[in-house]
């Protein structure tokens, strides 16, 4: 049987993989684990917490906050989750709609035990998914979403009378994580012009609310939210809005998040796109001119181009490589004592900052640094030079086998010994979708794209269902 839990939580389609029910059992057994081991994410991202006492001696409450991103199906697996956890003796706050890094930030700063982010991040606004935060603010490790997998199983005894949880609604939360945003910011952006593509998403209210806040002139995108509008043609995963209107509106910088804002990606004066790659050079680059990069090292995954590695390797900034996922990023981030990390796809994390990537803190803090540089962004941009690249999708294919078909990796090492040192091949399985990445790299693009197709091909008939 696979694994429920992927790479970023449970998701799938909403009313059908992702169910009301499914919240609610999910729910009700984190809150089962969360009472048996007095805290969670412990393991490789964090020590259990401490639960304090009421004063007459008795364990105190247990806490968890709940968020949603603005898709249709939010409001109903918030209040299935709402339900399995109060069912399990949790009390409840109810956020509304809100960026995951800001019920992250929440979940850490207001005491809560867990936090539930309702979220299908970049999918289509059919999709929904759950993911859980411990008390420290960080994503569950695999071997506590293990557990609670395992949990579902289980029979147990729901809560009666007074000991069954309580379920309010906060609707001032996020104006704590908007202060937390403005306050983040080194410096104010009076004069700057910046256009903000909010994915009709979470980030709708706070991005512009934080930019104008700093001084910013402020040109909002896709900020009114239908509930079937999330992601549509819009945000970090459809750019081509953001640069056109960058380039119409005459403006600074353009910045685009997805559904959730945990990811940002942005766009100079003249319309070329910045990545997560570049967005991270710069700033790695900034904070080890200022001697705030421990150990000179910058963490990122295989998915990165080539072009900044080879680009922190001539500033003298060393690489860290995970597997593709914000959590490995800040798991290895945490092991080392690093404070800036990320993916090519715009999840950046700052962990001066944040537990978590967050979109809105990125185009802050990558915003700032264009003031303060006295640059423009396709400067700062100009020093990370990225290798031509080509990604292909392949779907309706068995992605379990990626590893175990011989004649495709026979296929993958004769690309890479073709390309040697002028570029890189990567197969992987995608951890959020039925199908399988093909990514090359080489000096040309034309080259790049013919060998992605032919691998592509191969992926098609070798894994083909």
């Amino acid at each position: 049987m696979a694994r429920l839990f992927g790479t970023d939580g449970v998701r799938g389609l909403a009313g059908r993989v992702i169910t009301g029910e499914l919240a609610m059992r999910l729910a009700a057994a984190v809150a089962r684990e969360l009472e048996a081991e007095e805290g969670l994410g412990y393991g490789a991202n964090a020590a259990p917490p401490v639960l304090d006492h009421r004063r007459d001696g008795r364990p105190r409450r247990l806490r968890g906050i709940i968020g949603t991103d603005s898709r249709i199906s939010g409001d109903m697996l918030a209040a299935a989750c709402a339900a399995g956890l109060a069912s399990a003796g949790v009390d409840v706050v109810l956020a509304g709609v809100i960026p995951t890094p800001g019920l992250a930030y929440l979940t850490r700063t207001d005491g809560f035990d867990v936090g539930v982010m309702i979220s299908a991040s970049h999918n289509p606004y059919q999709d929904n998914g759950i993911k859980f935060f411990s008390s420290t603010g960080y994503k569950l490790p695999d071997a506590v979403e293990d557990v609670i997998e395992a949990r579902l199983a289980e029979d147990w005894e729901p809560a009666i009378g007074d000991t069954l949880g309580a379920i309010k609604t906060d609707a001032a939360a996020i104006d704590r994580y908007i202060d937390f945003l403005v306050d983040s910011a080194p410096r104010g952006l009076d004069g700057m012009r910046v256009v903000l593509d909010c994915a009709n998403g979470a980030s709708h209210r706070v991005a512009p609310e934080v930019f104008g806040r700093l001084g910013a002139e402020v040109m909002p995108l896709a900020v009114h939210p239908s509930g079937t509008n999330i992601n549509a043609g819009v945000g970090s995963t459809h750019p081509g809005l953001l640069q056109r209107a960058v380039v119409g509106l005459e403006a600074h910088a353009g910045f685009a998040f997805d559904g959730d804002a945990d990811r940002c990606l942005a766009v100079d004066a003249a319309g070329e796109l910045v990545d997560g790659d570049k967005i991270m050079g710069i700033l790695a680059l900034a904070l080890k001119e200022r001697g705030e990069l421990p150990a000179e090292t910058l963490v990122t995954t295989v998915m990165s181009n080539l072009g900044l590695f080879k680009a922190m390797e001539a500033h003298g900034i060393a690489t860290k490589v995970t597997a593709v996922g914000d959590r490995y990023v800040l798991e290895e981030m945490i092991a080392g004592g690093y404070a800036l990390g990320g993916e090519q796809s715009g999840h950046v994390i700052m962990t001066r900052h944040a537990t978590t990537g967050d979109g809105v803190l990125t185009a802050v803090q990558l915003a700032c640094q264009v003031r303060a540089a006295g640059s423009s962004l396709g400067e700062l941009a100009g020093q990370i030079e990225a290798f031509p690249q080509v990604l292909v999708n392949v779907p309706e294919v068995d992605k379990g086998r990626v590893r175990a078909d011989e004649p495709l990796n026979e296929a993958l090492r004769q690309a890479r010994a073709e390309l040697g040192d002028m570029g890189r091949v990567l197969l992987r399985a995608s951890g959020t979708e039925p199908l399988v990445r093909v990514m090359v790299e080489a000096p040309t693009i034309a080259q790049a794209e013919a060998m992605a197709e032919h691998l592509a091909t191969v992926v098609a008939r070798r894994l083909g269902l």
